[in-house]
């Protein structure tokens, strides 16, 4: 057991016990929306208790291969109980079980970013979006692990794992990638453990584990929801978004937690454009949808996918505009590496220096020294090349960095995400999200599939992306991305929402061993001996 995770321990044991006869009732918990579970709530079938037990049975039994969770609330079981004893609901989450990827800070429990330096960091705070979670009456069930520092350590390193926590699992296949950095909200979403998690992104860290994971994930405009209390790496990117078994619920997480923060000036329009829980219906219709085959790489099997998602798109009435070619300036990749690096050092260094008292390491380049004092931990799969040359930039005084910004923002959102929307006069723009799963690889670390997926555009210019399934590929999961302008958050979502209800592809995962058993490729891996036995 985690070490994080054995401080909850007698909250796992209580998990154990039987739901309450109402709650049998009622459709299995584990593939109920955040939506459905209210929905019980009001009309007693189920109480907030029950969903608080049943998630930790599941966490108790599932999570020994997952490694998904790293740590459970001491609290969860008794906030349960007393929203269950409360006359008035708080909120729509009233009773709704979340997980919180652990970088960003909940007043219950230390935010390690999955490092033993940090293991210490109990601030005795809520982020503000955990906090207006909580004001809605959601119960913060535990944190979930993690890609260890985000995935920004190391150019060599793997998706899902880090020090405290270890690798997390995709539960469609236990050997495959659950994508990263916010591994184990997706496969815990994915696992049944919750309806709803938080996950953080800076450049896929949202939408490709929630694709990987055959679920709902939304990266909202950047500076839609506060960053306050979240362990950084740039705030130029940087954003809370949910994952979800619904866009329905990603989109009620969002109306929750949207709003401005005078302590993250990066929100300061927040309130301006807050988007409503309620999603117009027949979105898609009349829509012009911007079809971005330069992103739909050429894995013939996901573009069959694709193929049949933008006819279920035509279905649903929208407009498809095909635009071929989008050429990404030379410098683009380098320039976005200087901007995170230069973030990263400046940033850290001021959450490490607001860190809880008890925290010893107080910079990056602390940091640095304390992973190769604790190379046994913290060192043993990969290294920690992406810190060492962070700390050895100027940070937000290097010029280099001071060049590097405006031309990234220019190529990818004036030039890139408004310039396609404007220019092929469309409302969203549509592509894959990504390739299946890959293998868990921790000789060579991560390989992703390249030419499949544009989220990266969003990631950079900031603005919204929403994955949904669409599809497996021989038993893995795959997504459709939706695309918007800045603060057009509200029409992403609506159009997701209506193409999820008329494809229904969200899927169960199967907690096989390794994609040798998925159904669509066993038979014909096995062995065939009857050719030789008719020779005989």
């Amino acid at each position: 057991m985690h070490r994080l995770l054995a401080r909850s321990a007698p909250a796992l044991l209580l998990a154990c016990t039987a739901l309450t006869a109402a709650a049998q009732d009622a459709p299995p918990y584990e593939r109920m929306t955040a939506a459905q579970l209210a929905a019980a709530f009001e009309d007693r079938t189920m109480t907030a208790e029950d969903a608080a037990r049943s998630a930790l049975g599941l966490i108790e039994a599932r999570d020994g291969q997952l490694q998904a969770v790293l740590a459970v609330s001491p609290d969860a079981l008794a906030n349960a109980r007393a929203l269950d004893a409360e006359e008035a609901r708080r909120g729509p989450l009233h009773g709704v079980p979340i997980l919180i990827k652990d970088n960003i800070e909940t007043e219950d429990m230390p935010t390690t970013a999955g490092s033993y330096a940090l293991l210490d960091n109990d601030t005795g705070r809520d982020a503000p979006a955990v906090a207006k979670l909580r004001d809605a009456g959601a119960v913060i069930l535990g944190k979930a692990n993690l890609s260890e520092w985000a995935n920004f350590r190391s150019t060599d390193s793997i998706s899902g794992w880090s020090g405290i926590g270890g690798q997390t699992r995709n539960p469609h296949s236990l050997n495959r990638t659950p994508c990263g950095s916010s591994s184990g909200s997706g496969a815990a979403v994915a696992a049944g453990y919750v309806p709803a998690a938080l996950g953080s992104e800076t450049n896929g860290s949202v939408i490709c584990p929630s694709a990987a994971n055959g679920i709902v994930g939304f990266k909202p405009t950047v500076g839609m929801i506060s960053r306050t209390h979240v362990v950084p790496i740039s705030h130029t990117q940087d954003t809370i978004g949910p994952m979800t078994r619904s866009v329905a619920d990603a989109a009620l997480l969002l109306s929750v937690m949207a709003g401005s923060d005078e302590a993250d000036p990066a929100t300061a329009e927040a309130d301006g454009h807050l988007p409503s829980a309620t999603l117009e219906e027949d979105a898609l219709e009349g829509l012009r949808v911007g079809v971005m085959r330069f992103a739909e790489g050429d894995d013939t099997r996901v573009s069959e996918r694709f193929e049949a998602a933008l006819e279920t798109l035509k279905e649903q009435g929208a407009e498809l505009i095909e635009i071929e070619e989008w050429d990404a300036p030379d410098t683009l990749w380098a320039d976005e590496f200087l901007v995170l690096q230069a973030e990263f050092k400046a940033g850290l260094n001021a959450y490490l220096a607001d860190a809880a008292p008890q925290v010893e390491v107080r910079s990056l380049e602390e940091l640095i020294a304390f992973n190769a004092q604790e190379a046994e931990e913290e060192l043993p799969l990969f290294g920690q090349d992406i810190l060492e040359d962070s700390q050895a930039t100027g940070g937000l005084s290097d010029e280099e960095y001071k060049k590097a910004l405006p031309r990234m923002l220019t190529a990818v959102r004036d030039n890139g995400i408004e310039s396609l929307l404007a220019e092929n006069e469309v409302d969203i723009l549509v592509a894959p999200t990504s390739g299946p799963a890959f293998l868990i690889d921790p000789v060579s670390g991560d390989h992703y599939e390249g030419g499949i997926g544009a989220g990266w555009m969003a990631a950079m210019a900031g603005t919204p992306h929403l994955t949904v399934p669409m599809g497996m590929v021989q038993g893995l999961p795959v997504g459709l991305s939706f695309f918007g302008a800045a603060w057009d958050d509200e029409r992403v979502l609506a159009a997701g929402a209506d193409y999820e209800a008329a494809s229904r592809k969200l899927t169960t995962p199967t907690f096989r061993a390794d994609a040798f058993a998925a159904e669509e490729t066993k038979d014909a891996l096995a062995r065939d001996r009857s050719p030789f036995e008719g020779a005989r």
